[in-house]
């Protein structure tokens, strides 16, 4: 790894070996989560015993700082299920104060959405990605194990009545399950301001087995869409890793999120930290790199951000999923995703 000396780490970018700059953070709070996906935790979430707990409030604050010092521009909350932490608003409502902290966004399964997006807004959530595997209220459940469509479903519509002018929407498509469902998606999207978001599956260590029986190709559904006249739009600079699709026929577009595609890692500009304090450069591979050490005093800043910077001149310049190397991850719900 390369070294700086602390004195200068202030005024360091979060720039890695290959030339490309981080200013996104996916910041997860907890592992925990009410769900239980099929593609990623079909059992539901296991706590693990005698295992720390995660961030506080006052680590979250500083970690942050620290990115933001950084250059970091973009905060995503992730988990397991974010706001089943008791303190999630006054964490999102903190982090939004952090100077030179100009979006934080949410990724959640949306059970609490109805209830409670105004005070997401308040609290200074700038946008939101909702899961929502399919339309049909028995897949859904097939998919989640839960009965929660239609409240989902409510969630989406009161994000706009509070005034959110876009909402992410994410799904994963398989086959032989809800890849007959991108038509209704594609006509769900005509009239209304969602970005309709298809994440390919990836494989992990425990889904070895499901992974090839329900994995879909995202350059299938690439290649309908450009069938049918959409067309792939720029990204901006704190834009995640979807493709995203217009068409000038419909309000809504459509992301793409391709893993597997060529030169997918080439415009990587995100970074992860666990919901226990380490630092993951990729969402496939290393154990991860501590932090939390590091978050127990205002005075520990220079040797927090100089961890950070010099962990980052490790980074691989692509993951090896094309080759069927998923790295240690076992399931995505630990790193958020």
């Amino acid at each position: 790894m390369q070294s700086i000396p602390i004195k200068n780490v202030g005024n360091a970018r979060l720039i890695d070996a290959f030339q490309r700059t981080y200013y996104y953070l996916r910041l997860s709070i907890t592992d925990q989560c009410n769900f239980r996906c099929n593609y990623c935790l079909p059992n539901g979430y296991q706590p693990e015993a005698n295992k720390p707990h995660f961030l506080t409030l006052t680590e979250i604050t500083r970690l942050v700082q620290a990115f933001a010092n950084m250059g970091t521009e973009k905060i995503r909350l992730t988990g397991g299920e974010p706001t089943l932490r008791k303190d999630f608003l006054t964490i999102a409502e903190h982090i939004a104060q952090i100077e030179g902290i100009r979006q934080v966004a949410l990724t959640t399964n949306g059970y609490r959405m109805a209830k409670d997006v105004k005070a997401w807004k308040n609290a200074g959530i700038s946008s939101i990605n909702v899961s929502l595997d399919s339309l049909d209220p028995k897949m859904f459940y097939h998919i989640t194990g839960i009965n929660q469509f239609d409240e989902v479903m409510r969630g989406i519509d009161l994000a706009f009545d509070v005034g959110y002018q876009k909402v992410k929407v994410n799904s994963v498509l398989m086959k032989q399950l809800n890849d007959i469902e991108f038509e209704r998606f594609l006509a769900w999207v005509k009239d209304r301001p969602i970005q309709m978001r298809f994440i390919e599956l990836m494989q992990t260590g425990e889904m070895d087995t499901f992974f090839q029986r329900y994995h879909l190709s995202g350059n299938i559904l690439a290649d309908k869409l450009l069938a049918k006249g959409w067309a792939v739009q720029p990204k901006s600079l704190t834009d995640g890793p979807a493709k995203v699709f217009k068409h000038p026929d419909y309000v809504g577009e459509i992301g793409l999120i391709m893993p597997y595609e060529k030169n997918f890692c080439a415009s990587c500009n995100r970074l992860r930290v666990s919901a226990k304090g380490k630092l993951h450069l990729c969402l496939f591979g290393e154990e991860g790199i501590e932090l939390r050490d590091l978050l127990q005093s205002d005075e520990q800043q220079s040797l927090l951000q100089a961890r950070i910077f010099a962990s980052l001149q490790g980074k691989r310049e692509h993951h090896y999923l094309h080759q069927g190397d998923s790295g240690i991850r076992q399931h995505l719900a630990s790193i958020g995703g």
